[in-house]
């Protein structure tokens, strides 16, 4: 039977799917198994025929009878598979069944009268035939009972009955063993229907379960993509008075004040960097989401960038009154030293972070053509079942109080992003109250192979000059104004696109730099601001880009525009610097100056 016919609408799992499996199971059965039969058939007439066991009009009808079947049964399988309405098995099971049974009865008047009387041994091997069909039917029709049954019964009780009826006691025998072989072909049949139906169940559950991680997984990608945009606005509409505050006390630092107040600015000014801090990780996670981070790898030296970040670390290390060890390597390795320096400077600085007693020891072990760095720590140690999570965004073990100064919990998240990028294997062991080590694999190069290191350049000439400045926060461009105008620049302001052009038309000077919020109001975009801009004057302006957005799609989009970018806030040190060398005269300028 099918599943839908034994469970019913209501309480069948995937009921109506399994019996549409069962039906589609029948109709993959019958080239195979039909022309297998009729083959044997066929050549069973003729050989009983040539043999003189059965007669001209027997054998012809037999044939006759199963060439019919097979070819009614083959047309319904073209029909099947070339049908659209395939879902309704019991339209298609009935005629699968109708013909099973017009088979079985073939086969079952062909056990008593199709070899002559008489002609005992040659009944025996007509029988032989037929239960080898009905046994064969057994894991081909065993997924839908009734077409079993319809071939099954017809074929096996003419022969059963004609041996009760027979007065021989072989006959009586034979009856009998019939009756075992019946009961033996239906308890398997029961069986390989159950495993049948209960394979398919286990199949649509599965696919359930697939389809519902499926789902879960998208909620949680679209959950992902709500936090990204959420931060990406947050961040955005944060940093905006944190990079006016900043350029604001830059200003502020220009002017004479008392001690108090320097100390007061300082504070401050510290408040800010600490904010700068925080905003810095959230952007880093969005850039590596983002895909605009990209690996450089180049030849160098692992133990100035190891010992560097020691050093870096061992004021802290010695107000915990721990020791921080580092023992020396002369390997050179090929990988990026910039975001290796990342990697190592979060482990190293958590590793003395969370070590309250003992010690934080460095060191590097060849292991063939890779370097391992590790470092061990004595510290707190990280529970088994937290390895995975302590990867994971915003998540930190011990500081549930959310203490800022500890930071976001973003180091371990974003390390676990760049050793993907560098192809640096990465591994964690650690045990609670024992301490904790990481470990880092890249890989070995030859020391000969190591980059000539260009000789320091003096920068050239600074040079003040005119400064446009688009931004559509009137704060920023007042700070703005007063930073740059302090450091001695002209500055014209606009909060858009056409705004800073309207200023321009009575402007005779060429701008030296133009400094352009990304994202601006009414959907205008400052990579269009600025080149519209450029085209303007016909030349390719020096031009920067400052943003507080962190959206993955945004920053891939201001990365591939070619123009610098600066991420808000921005430091008072890090724009004037970037100002100096965006100003400076180029080196043929500076050449002819000098002649």
């Amino acid at each position: 039977m099918s599943a839908f016919e034994r469970d019913g609408p209501q309480n069948g799992i995937h009921a109506e799917r399994i019996s549409v499996e069962q039906v589609a199971a029948l109709y993959g059965y019958i080239l195979v198994g039909v022309l297998g039969a009729f083959f044997a058939g066929i050549v069973l007439a003729v050989a009983l025929y040539y043999i003189g066991s059965v007669t001209l009009l027997n054998a012809s009808s037999f044939i006759v009878v199963a060439s019919a079947c097979t070819a009614l049964h083959l047309a319904l399988r073209h029909l099947y598979w070339s049908s659209a309405s395939r879902n309704d098995w019991r339209f298609w099971a009935r005629w699968f069944t109708a013909l099973c049974f017009a088979d079985g009865v073939m086969w079952g008047w062909a056990t008593v009268f199709l070899a002559a009387p008489g002609h005992a041994t040659e009944q025996y091997l007509v029988a032989l035939v037929a239960f080898s069909v009905a046994a064969g039917s057994l894991p081909a029709l065993g997924s839908y009972l009734p077409a079993l049954y319809a071939i099954f019964f017809p074929i096996t009780l003419p022969f059963f009955v004609m041996g009760l009826l027979n007065g021989g006691a072989i006959y009586r025998v034979t009856a009998l063993l019939d009756v075992v072989y019946i009961v033996a072909i239906l308890g398997l049949a029961h069986q390989t229907n159950e495993n049948f139906i209960a394979s398919l169940r286990l199949r649509f559950e599965k696919d359930a379960l697939a389809e519902k991680l499926r789902l879960e997984k998208e909620r949680a990608e679209e959950a992902n993509l709500a936090k990204s945009r959420f931060l990406a606005s947050a961040s955005h509409d944060l940093r905006q008075p944190i990079h006016a505050l900043g350029m604001f006390l830059g200003a502020l630092t220009q002017h004479e004040m008392s001690d108090e107040m320097r100390r007061l600015v300082g504070h401050m000014e510290g408040s800010v960097n600490a904010m700068d801090s925080l905003f810095s990780s959230l952007l880093d996670i969005s850039r590596l989401d983002a895909g605009v981070v990209q690996s450089h790898p180049q030849t160098f030296r692992i133990d100035s960038l190891l010992e560097r970040i020691c050093r870096d670390n061992r004021g802290e290390a010695e107000e915990k009154n721990i020791k921080l060890i580092y023992c020396p390597s002369s390997l050179t390795v090929f990988t990026d030293p910039i975001l290796l320096e990342r990697i190592l400077r979060n482990i190293i600085s958590n590793a003395v972070r969370y070590t309250d007693k003992g010690r934080v020891l460095v060191g590097c072990q060849r292991r063939g053509a890779r370097l391992r760095i590790e470092v061990w720590d004595s510290g707190r140690g990280i529970p088994q079942n937290q390895h995975d999570r302590v990867f994971e965004e915003f998540y930190q073990l011990g500081n549930p109080e959310r203490d800022r100064t500890k930071g976001l919990g973003l180091g371990l998240a974003i390390v676990k992003r760049l050793t993907v990028i560098l192809d640096c294997p990465f591994e964690l062991r650690s045990q609670l109250g024992k301490g904790t080590v990481f470990t880092l694999s890249v890989p070995i190069t030859n020391a000969a192979s190591l980059a000539e290191q260009p000789a320091d350049v003096s920068p050239g000439a600074l040079r003040r000059g005119l400064i446009l400045v688009v931004d559509d926060e009137i704060t920023i461009r007042e700070a703005m104004r007063s930073l740059l105008s302090g450091w001695g620049h002209e500055v014209i302001l606009a909060g858009s696109g056409p705004e800073m052009l309207e200023q321009l038309a009575d402007c005779p000077k060429r701008p030296d730099l133009i400094i352009c919020d990304y994202r601006l109001r009414a959907g205008e975009n400052g990579i269009d601001v600025i080149r519209r801009l450029q085209s303007e004057y016909n030349e390719d302006i020096p031009a920067v880009l400052i943003t507080g957005d962190t959206a993955p799609d945004r920053l891939s989009e201001a990365k591939a525009s070619g123009f610098l970018l600066l991420h808000k806030p921005v430091a008072n040190v890090k724009l004037r610097a970037t100002i100096s060398h965006l100003m400076s005269p180029p080196e043929d300028e500076l050449r002819q100056e000098a002649d």
